[in-house]
């Protein structure tokens, strides 16, 4: 008899809701499952914004750790947390079907879109995006798991707090009085979920294989490619959205300033047949049109803080 299949996971709602859709989809073919949760140097410091750990994957390295060591067979995480290069052995083994990749603002009435106002996200995208629109606006740090970011809006004098719409709506935590961000660029991969596992494990790599959405991994795939070739990771603005309509692929790609001042965008539709590395070229097309310095900039800017 095979051993049941270990799946790591944070142990925040919303990451036991991911894991959990992944346990009950290996049941459903027929696997043996449980739960093995792990709190991640993410969760533990909630006091320092996470561009200042120092850290690639914050929130994913605990289980990457968990996972070399044996004590997990795969991990399940939000795809947009993950790093753009796994660690030495590791593949991605299923990128589940896309939910929302919207942001969206929930708020406390939105009588001071046009004034002075106090937003709060711990993203240093979202503030770029945020900054840009509404110059007027303060943006202040927001850490912590959904639960806890709510309930500090809640607690605070902010007039609003920006979300992952699919985060919200997977816990069943979106309140009546949000406004969808459309104009936003998401976080490369946001709204999927991806399934790690060890490279030399055929078992569990055919297993997972079923669990995979080829068309959300053909789109997530290009964001990441945009911004690992612009050496995003966790410390710059940076957004990309792909989707698929028939035989194309719209791809948009955004490098902010920190401050949101400067914006550098890119939006083009190409052929289904020609996505293989469109998102490297992109990113390189910003890159050489002023991307380079401006990327100088962020990273010398980040160095500072």
């Amino acid at each position: 008899m095979k051993k049941p299949i270990r799946i790591g996971t944070r142990d925040s709602e919303l990451a036991l809701w991911q894991a959990t859709t992944v346990q009950k989809k290996l049941e459903a073919l027929g696997h043996t499952t449980e739960l093995v949760s792990v709190k991640s140097t993410g969760d533990l410091n909630l006091s320092q914004p996470l561009y200042e750990m120092g850290i690639t994957g914050i929130f994913t390295k605990t289980l990457d750790i968990a996972m070399l060591a044996g004590k997990i067979d795969v991990a399940v995480h939000s795809m947009k947390d993950v790093p753009t290069s796994l660690p030495k052995g590791m593949i991605e083994a299923a990128i589940l079907k896309r939910a929302s990749p919207k942001d969206i603002l929930v708020h406390k009435g939105l009588d001071f879109l046009n004034k002075q106002g106090i937003i709060a996200s711990g993203s240093l995208r979202r503030k770029a995006q945020w900054l840009n629109k509404y110059p007027k606006h303060t943006v202040v740090d927001l850490r912590g798991n959904v639960n806890t970011r709510m309930q500090k809006l809640q607690d605070n004098n902010w007039n609003g707090a920006i979300f992952a719409e699919a985060g919200l709506d997977r816990i069943l935590l979106k309140p009546e009085n949000f406004l969808v961000l459309d104009w936003m660029i998401p976080a490369p991969a946001q709204g999927a979920m991806l399934v790690v596992a060890m490279e030399n494990d055929p078992y569990l790599r055919q297993a997972l294989t079923s669990l995979n959405h080829k068309d959300t991994e053909i789109c997530v795939q290009m964001e990441r490619q945009f911004l690992k070739t612009l050496e995003g990771g966790c410390t710059a603005p940076i957004g990309a959205l792909a989707t698929i309509s028939e035989k194309t692929i719209t791809f948009t790609g955004v490098l902010f300033s920190l401050d949101g001042v400067q914006k550098m965008e890119i939006n083009k539709t190409i052929p289904f047949l020609k996505a293989k590395d469109f998102g490297k070229h992109c990113a390189e097309e910003i890159l050489n049109q002023g991307g380079a310095a401006l990327m100088s900039e962020i990273k010398a800017e980040i160095g500072k803080e």
